[in-house]
Order: C-alpha cells, then structure tokens, then sequence
C-alpha cells in the first residue's frame, strides 16, 4: 500500500483567467482599468494617420462654394448660439455633460508604448499624472504632458477631463522635463523603457469583458380566488316602516 502523503491538488486556471487576474491586481494597484500596446511602425502623425510627403495642386487651395456656404452655416450656427438664452445654453451644456460618462486618455510614450487609461469625466489632470508616477520606470525624473498639433505643454493640471476637452478621450504625450545641462539629460534616458518592466508585460493585453448574468425572473405568485360563503337560505330584507312616528293607532 502506498503511504506517501497526498499532493494537495492545485486549482488549475484557464489562461483566460489568469489574464484577467492579471489585469484585475494591477487596476487595484492603481485604482484605474489600463491597457498597454506598442504603436504600429511607420511614418505615421499623431493621430495614428500616414503623412503624407506630397505637394498639394495650387487650386487645392481656391476658395470655392462649398467653403462659401459652410463658413456662412457656420456664423449662422454662432449667431444662433449668442441668441439662446444663458439658462438654454447652461441646459443644452448639461445634458451634453451627462452622456458623456467616461473618459479615456492614452498616453504616448517616446519609446513607442502607449498606456491607456479609463477616468470618469469628472476627475482631474492631476489624477492622470498621479497614475504615471506609479507605472513610469523613473518616477525621481520631473516630466510634462503636451497634445499636438500643435505642441502645447498641459500647465493647469487641476481640470478635469471634461473641461479640457479630454472626454470622451484623449491623446497626449510624455515627455521628460530635464535641462540641457542636467546630468540625466542623455540619449540613454532618452531612449527608455519609460514604463515599469511589469506595466511592459501587458503589452497587448485586452481586458475580457464581463459576463452578464443571465437574470431569472422570479416567479409571480398565483393568487387563489377566494370563494365567498352564501347562505344557502337567504332572509329578505327587513323593510323600513314608512309610517311616521308621531302617528298613533
């Protein structure tokens, strides 16, 4: 008889499961839903979009009458505007608000990766840079945030994402913020990693949406008439006398 000690067995998961637990600890780390990915290859602008090297023709430039009627749509647009009431455009600027109920950013790195990130509209800047100062690799270097095109530098960092025009999403850009005399500024730093070795490691990991319960009605209770008792012998109703009472016989 074999009297080795059993070998506890070991839950097994599905590779699936393991991303997702994955996933799941560093949003906890963080606070945030992120995705890593590298950006494609290639001569391509800030929009994901090819550049194009060629010259356009001289009457690319000609002012024809289709630009006519869409610059007069447009002042007729911003005229209508100025005419609406404050309370109407307040109204209108709320309700557009209120659709708008994520707001996600993506963050491009000079070395290629890019990290996205998922906030409420209602959140600051601030939070942004807090989140990369916990999934940059060099969090003791100073750095900015900047969109293009064209290039400018994000100062104010104590709006939200909504009233930057960052919702429903955005692209900005990293960069270190080091002088040209400082010691670290040096092609090494310059050429990276900017992100953590472990934030690296989700390059290309989605997150698995989550599986809806499918939601079982309860049953409706089913009421049993209740079955009125009759007299089998019913009494006439008592008349009332019509004689009045200062009558006598």
């Amino acid at each position: 008889m074999d009297e080795r000690p059993a070998k506890k067995m070991k839950k097994f998961q599905f590779p699936l499961e393991i991303i997702q637990d994955q996933l799941s600890a560093v949003a906890e780390e963080l606070g945030h839903e992120i995705c890593v990915f590298t950006s494609s290859s290639g001569s391509a602008g800030p929009s994901g979009l090819p550049i194009s090297t060629e010259d356009e023709p001289d009457d690319f430039y000609d002012f024809t009458p289709e630009d006519f009627y869409r610059v007069m749509g447009d002042r007729i647009g911003a005229q209508s505007q100025v005419l609406k009431t404050r309370k109407l455009r307040e109204a209108e600027a709320a309700a557009r608000r209120a659709r708008i109920t994520k707001a996600v950013i993506r963050v491009r790195f000079p070395d290629s990766y890019i990290l996205e990130a998922n906030f409420k509209p209602s959140e600051k800047i601030q939070d942004l840079v807090d989140l990369l100062l916990k999934v940059i690799a060099r969090p003791d270097i100073p750095f900015y945030l900047y969109t293009t095109p064209p290039k400018e530098r994000i100062k104010d960092t104590s709006k939200d994402f909504y009233s930057a025009g960052f919702a429903p999403g955005a692209i900005v850009y990293f960069s270190y913020d080091l002088p040209n005399d400082s010691e670290l500024n040096t092609e090494e730093t310059k050429a990276g990693p900017y992100l953590r070795e472990e934030i690296r490691a989700l390059n290309g990991i989605e997150p698995i949406p989550k599986m809806v319960e499918s939601m079982v009605p309860e049953p409706v209770p089913t009421t049993v008439p209740t079955t009125a008792m009759v007299d089998p012998n019913p009494r006439p109703a008592a008349k009332k006398s019509t004689k009045p009472k200062w009558l006598k016989l």
